[in-house]
């Protein structure tokens, strides 16, 4: 049988659309032999004898069968960890990013005329102008202020003029590690809703921060029906388990459900998450330690010659500003050391480098190969 000619493959690939050609993929730094500090992973793996309880517990799992009830009982477990408010159903994804492609998915329908928007202040995930891209939505980028607040005039003007289907609020932000003024969130969240929209409220760094909006939603459910909560549990502990959960009213999340695939936690995911939530005390204490080294480190980075600028933290990073953010980053590489060079994401991130915060030993590392490359 002959082979594919050169003229075939070509013809092949014009079936791709042309913005999925033009797109760079995502990609993962190879890390073997790096100390890995530009995933804001948690550095701590499970004690030796949970590691053990974990290898038992997966090794007698029917992974002959299909994925079934047990994941209402890590739908379970997560309502009652986050303190999900009265009337909240929990939808399950494979990892946060699933989940945004979802929600994308399901509002991805004309409004007024025209294309469904989704809107997000910026610099801020990746994910939300990327799956608004692929879905068929418009995008719609509101900036953050120099000192990256949010600004609210020009946000609330912008929900007024595109009527977004949904906005992100990312509470801690990536990669500015902020969180915003709750009053000003809140205004916000008001705004889309006399309007008709959702608001995503993606939590991800929530182990770190000082509050969560779960407690606005539990208080005023009402004012905050149209509120959607997303978690992961990749900051709490689990990066390689890649587990989001969405939080909202039943009626919400029931028909957002629609969309998912039907298998898309494994039997594997959801018995590690269901672990991990047994033993949520391990994970708080790691959660506690980070935000403890996080404050050590800031103020360590504040006394570095040639950081320019270092930025309060709610989330296991640090965002600092140096004189050239590139050959910063070149020089922590080749001194074995992987941050996220941010610089090149928005204007507003000018020579920016973002830090996970690790343990001691690691944050230490972390600094002395910074402080020779400045």
């Amino acid at each position: 049988m002959p082979n594919s000619s050169p003229a075939n493959l070509s013809k092949a690939l014009d079936r791709l659309r042309p913005d999925v050609r033009a797109m760079h993929a995502y990609k993962v730094q190879g890390a073997v032999g790096y100390l890995k500090m530009d995933a804001m992973e948690n550095p701590f793996s499970l004690p030796p004898a949970l590691q053990l309880e974990l290898g038992q517990r997966l090794g007698s799992l029917e992974i002959n069968r299909y994925p079934g009830e047990r994941q209402n009982d890590l739908k379970a477990a997560l309502a009652s960890y986050a303190g999900a408010p009265e009337g909240s159903a929990v939808l399950l994804g494979n990892g946060s990013d699933e989940i945004i492609s979802l929600l994308a998915l399901a509002c991805a329908q004309p409004h007024d005329g025209a294309r469904a928007k989704l809107l997000a202040p910026m610099p801020g995930f990746v994910m939300y102008p990327m799956s608004a891209q692929l879905q068929g939505l418009d995008f719609v980028n509101v900036s953050l202020t120099a000192d990256f607040e949010l600004d609210e005039p020009a946000m609330l003007a912008a929900i007024a003029e595109h009527k977004p289907a949904i906005t992100y609020i990312a509470y801690p932000n990536n990669p500015t590690a902020t969180l915003w003024d709750q009053g000003a969130v809140q205004r916000i969240v008001d705004a889309v809703g006399e309007q008709g929209g959702f608001v995503v409220m993606d939590e991800a760094y929530q182990p770190f921060a000082s509050h969560s909006f779960i407690d606005r939603m539990k208080a005023e459910p009402e004012r905050n029906a149209h509120v959607l909560l997303m978690r992961t549990l990749s900051k709490f502990g689990l990066a390689g388990v890649r587990l989001g959960y969405l939080i909202g009213p039943e009626a919400i999340v029931s028909e957002i459900d629609k969309v998912r695939p039907p298998y898309n936690v494994s039997v594997l995911n959801c018995e590690a998450a269901i672990f991990a939530l047994e033993h949520a005390e391990v994970f708080a204490a790691q959660a506690l330690e980070i935000r403890t080294e996080r404050a050590k480190l800031i103020d360590a980075l504040k006394t570095i010659p040639g950081v320019e600028k270092v930025w309060d933290s709610e989330a296991n990073m640090v965002l600092i500003r140096v004189a050239d953010a590139a050959k910063t980053h070149e020089g922590m590489k080749a001194r074995k050391v992987l941050i996220k060079n941010v610089s090149t994401m928005h204007p507003l991130l000018a020579n920016c480098l973002r830090l996970t915060v690790g343990n001691a030993a690691d944050n230490a590392q972390m600094l002395a190969a910074l402080q020779a490359s400045l």
